[in-house]
């Protein structure tokens, strides 16, 4: 396929050339060959129309040209002053209003063709060679590196996590995450209120294993194999377990419908200051 037609084709691709093919190769050389020579006989037609201009032109109409009196800074800003105006006077006029041979200014000029210039240079590096990074680009690069810096930190805080330094989270960021890795991972078992389906119901102050944020950290971490509760270390870090963990307690009193009777005995945690999550 034609590597022009491959640019509105497939502009996901990084790059649209393979400089290793000898065939885009030659696109390329066309191109920048094409460009070259287009600028070339632009600026050969204007200098010989320049020149055509000086041969033809009338000596009456050199002897009486104004010799531009002004300053180099004055040529670049394009500024004329009041007293020159008349030699800037157009010979036709409409309604009596005369119009000035006044063109742009030299430095905006300058920077329009700049413009023009890093444009082309732009196309080249980002879409043609392909060596720079687009914003995309470079958006997801940051997303990788945040991502690697937020996985370092969750790694730092929760190896400090373990079933003697845990304790009960009550703030409310940590106990949503604590419900979202619940409802993720654990309703299948104890059902979507923890009212308990397979598993026991979780609401209540009757405790198989234990009802304290240490006992329900060791038994998420560890599981009860023998009664079908995986140990979820493997799955979840320590912090995630801590999540959960508070999730579970601060669910206690909530009395859902459709509850489990209760099983073991009977535990009163001290979770008076854990937030309560709404329940869905």
């Amino acid at each position: 396929m034609n590597p022009l037609l491959n640019f509105f084709v497939d502009p996901a691709e990084k790059s649209i050339w393979n400089l290793t093919s000898g065939e885009d190769l030659l696109w390329m050389v066309a191109i920048m060959f094409v460009a070259v020579a287009v600028g070339l006989l632009l600026a050969i037609t204007l200098y010989l129309a320049y020149i055509l201009r000086k041969i033809l032109a009338p000596e009456s109409e050199a002897k009486t040209q104004p010799v531009d009196t002004r300053s180099t800074w004055q040529r670049w800003a394009g500024l004329h002053a009041l007293s020159q105006e008349k030699d800037l006077m157009l010979e036709h006029a409409y309604d009596g209003i005369a119009e000035l041979d006044n063109p742009t200014p030299p430095w905006f000029m300058g920077l329009f063709y700049s413009t023009i210039g890093f444009a082309v240079i732009y196309l080249l590096i980002f879409h043609v060679i392909g060596n720079g990074n687009t914003m995309e680009q470079e958006y997801k690069q940051e997303v990788a590196i945040a991502e690697k810096q937020r996985e370092a930190y969750v790694k730092l805080v929760a190896g400090k996590i373990n079933e003697n330094t845990v304790t009960l989270l009550t703030d409310k960021k940590g106990v949503e995450s604590g419900k979202v890795l619940f409802n993720q991972y654990c309703t299948a078992c104890h059902g979507q209120k923890a009212e308990g389906v397979v598993g026991p119901n979780l609401t209540d102050e009757y405790w198989l294993h234990g009802g304290h944020v240490k006992d329900v950290f060791h038994t998420i971490t560890e599981g009860i194999p023998e009664k079908g509760m995986i140990s979820w270390k493997k799955q979840l870090n320590p912090l995630q377990i801590q999540q959960v963990s508070s999730y579970v307690l601060s669910l206690q009193g909530t009395k859902p419908a459709g509850g489990k009777e209760p099983q073991g005995e009977k535990v009163t945690p001290a979770v008076a200051a854990t937030p309560k999550v709404a329940m869905q």
